[in-house]
């Protein structure tokens, strides 16, 4: 049967081709210019070095035109702080020189440490679009360390408020920040830093606007996502319709340890549309690793984008319109207050992960493998015996391994999805910055989930520290493995362990451990999960594995162990009578599923 798609609701423009090329770009390079120069004018290397940020560019109703990504799941998240904003003030109400504010949890749909800077444009007297800005603030008041069960104990809340009416700072505002802040000085640089942003976008666009003239550049933006629209609608298409489901979990809550967090996703395909329906997540829980509804819009977006359009640029709202999400009130991305949120980004990774395994079985060659799904980025925070100042410290997401492919080995090292554009901070930097000194920082062996194609490895960074210090590591995913896909193996998952004295402690029930109070000398590691493999661990050619053992990727007991390929220790050469005997022992993938 062959699929048709509906019919189109896209209306016809007369607009010049080349303009539509040109606007396209333009609204690409007016938020890139933005993330630049939110970086060069930032104060924590959270922003300028992690790039914990998003910029964008949104229509007068508040549709995503053009975004400079930084957070993936954040596709949602801008938008709808955008429209809530409009709801608040109204159209009528907004003028030129006003900015608006704020970091409620319940609008953006992440922490209270993403404060949202918003510009109205105004040409000519007309609304013509939105300049926004989300950055992350590395302190924003209320515990620090240790676990949260509600919203009012993670800092200071803002409402949409003005930061700027028409010109004119509200200063009032600002001394409230300042007063409850630890460090109030770098706020007010990050707060500066958003300002400039968002109005770099406005003075970017209007030139666009008077260079190719109002309606030519408006004209152009809907064609353009009229065209982000009809190509999500034709590679929708390509997947066979039907009912889609899969399961997974997580570790726990942090408060309930040990108590695992269920994660149901069903996705159906219904010609060009597609739905994701998120009702059977697990509902929120009292520890910190709830997000508001906005991220779980975002983990839908963020899927559904991998599959159908990856590569379609600018990201914008046409791309979305043949995508429906079905997010009952009240799941762990669907949270309602007073629910905390500190730890938003841990678990929609996951779900996002659960909706690519959903769809595996119809669209084997467009999905990978579990990957480690966690930013394993612990906090520090103490007094720094050089300057007598406090500090708060923070590398960025460590990165670690990412699932195995139907046709290729995952990616080693590299960042989690939820932070796809972000970097780990250098280590050179932070010990430059703060009192510590990493002793080791390396991909870890016989991490990656063994397959016909192999998953990523994870990463291991030692950390020692050369003042008394409070650590805290907050990830999951040590209990639930980053999962392999047809035959494929699981991966490591995420790990910490602690140096106390000359001892290493490692039997810790999850990878949460808060409020670790380390001395002098003392140090923390932690270790980010591999990447699920793909394809049966066997069914590898020999010589791969060996590169992969020549390399130090896989050990050689797990490559006889895992692959059944014999390696000499010294000489690395094959054994090959012994690798053949080995192989002609391995299960074929049939014999597997038939055993579960």
């Amino acid at each position: 049967m062959v699929k048709r798609a509906r019919s189109s609701t896209a209306k016809r423009r007369n607009v010049d081709p080349i303009i539509i090329e040109i606007v396209r770009n333009g609204v690409l390079a007016v938020t890139e210019e933005m993330k630049t120069n939110l970086m060069r004018t930032a104060y924590n290397m959270i922003i300028y070095e992690a790039l914990d940020f998003t910029t964008g560019l949104f229509t007068p109703t508040g549709e995503t035109v053009s975004i400079g990504i930084g957070l993936p799941t954040f596709i949602r998240g801008m938008a709808e702080t955008v429209k809530a904003k409009i709801r608040h003030f109204g159209v009528r109400n907004m003028k030129p020189g006003d900015i608006y504010v704020t970091n409620d949890a319940y609008t953006t749909g992440s922490h209270l440490n993403h404060f949202t800077f918003t510009l109205p444009i105004f040409h000519k007297g007309k609304l013509v679009a939105f300049s926004c800005c989300m950055a992350h603030w590395l302190d924003v008041g209320g515990v620090l360390g240790g676990m949260t069960t509600d919203i009012y104990s993670e800092g200071i809340q803002i409402p949409i408020v003005k930061y700027q009416d028409r010109g004119k700072v509200n200063q009032d505002l600002l001394d409230i920040i300042r007063m409850n802040v630890r460090l109030p000085p770098r706020a007010m640089g990050d707060l500066r830093a958003q300002v400039t942003a968002v109005k770099t976008g406005e003075r970017r666009f209007l030139e666009l606007l008077d260079r190719y003239g109002q309606h030519s550049v408006l004209d152009s933006i809907a064609e353009i996502m009229d065209r982000s629209e009809a190509a999500a609608r034709a590679r929708t298409l390509t997947i066979p319709d039907g009912v889609y489901e899969a399961e997974s979990w997580l570790d726990d809550d942090g408060v309930d340890i040990g108590k695992r967090i269920p994660i149901k996703v069903k996705v159906t395909v219904d010609g060009d549309e597609m739905t994701i329906d998120l009702t059977d997540v697990s509902k929120q829980v009292r520890g910190f690793y709830n997000s508001a509804i906005t991220t779980g819009y975002g983990c839908a977006q963020v899927a559904y984008k991998c599959i159908t359009s990856p590569t379609d640029y600018p990201i914008n709202d046409g791309a979305f319109r043949s995508l429906k999400i079905i997010i009952p009130k009240g799941r762990i991305i669907s949270a309602t207050r007073p629910a905390p949120m500190r730890l938003w980004m841990c678990f929609p990774m996951t779900i996002i992960d659960t909706i690519f395994k959903a769809l595996q079985p119809a669209i084997p060659d467009r999905v990978i493998a579990g990957h480690h799904a966690d930013l394993v980025a612990p906090t520090f925070h103490g007094f720094n015996p050089e300057t007598s100042e406090f500090f708060i410290g923070n590398f960025g997401p460590l990165g670690g391994g990412w699932g195995a492919k139907k046709s290729e080995d995952g990616v080693s090292a590299t960042v989690c999805l939820n932070d796809g554009d972000t970097h780990n901070g250098p280590n050179e930097q932070a010990e430059a910055k703060f009192p510590i000194l990493v002793e080791r920082f390396e991909l870890v062996p016989d991490s990656a989930g063994a397959g016909r194609y192999r998953g990523g490895l994870g990463v291991a960074r030692t950390t020692r520290a050369l003042s008394p210090l409070v650590v805290n590591t907050q990830s999951d995913r040590s209990k639930c493995p980053p999962w392999g896909l047809e035959g494929g193996g699981d991966a490591a998952g995420n790990a910490i362990a602690l140096r106390i004295g000359d001892q290493w402690k490692t039997d810790f029930p999850n990878a949460k451990v808060l409020v670790a109070q380390l001395k002098t000398d003392d140090a923390w590691r932690v270790s980010s999960g591999g990447g699920g493999g793909y394809g049966l661990p066997f069914d590898r050619p020999a010589e791969r594995v060996r590169e992969d053992v020549y390399q130090g990727y896989v050990s050689v007991k797990a490559a006889a162990d895992l692959y059944g390929v014999v390696i000499d220790p010294v000489s690395f050469e094959i054994d090959q009578a012994a690798t053949e005997q080995r192989r002609l022992r391995a299960p074929r993938l049939e014999e597997k599923r038939k055993a579960k």
